[in-house]
C-alpha cells in the first residue's frame, strides 16, 4: 500500500509540474486561444490539488470511521 500511495503522489508531483509548465508557456505565447487555455490552466492548477486534499481528506474520516465501528463490534 505504501508503494502505491508513493507512486499516486509522484504521479500527482509531476501532474502539477506540468500544469504549471503549461501555464506558463500559455501565458508567453501569443496565440488566437492562448487567454482562455491560460484561464482554464490556472483554474486547474488551483481545483485539481484542492479536490484532490478534500478527497483524501474524506477518505481518511470515513476510514477512521469505519475501523472504529469494526472495533465496537
Amino acid at each position: 500500500m505504501k508503494k502505491l500511495k508513493r507512486i499516486l503522489a509522484l504521479a500527482g508531483v509531476i501532474f502539477l509540474v506540468l500544469l504549471y509548465l503549461i501555464t506558463l508557456i500559455l501565458a508567453i505565447t501569443d496565440h488566437s486561444d492562448s487567454m482562455r487555455m491560460f484561464q482554464a490552466s490556472v483554474v486547474a492548477t488551483v481545483i485539481i490539488p484542492a479536490l484532490l486534499w478534500a478527497y483524501s481528506f474524506i477518505y481518511r474520516l470515513l476510514k477512521k470511521h469505519s475501523e472504529q465501528e469494526e472495533d465496537s463490534k
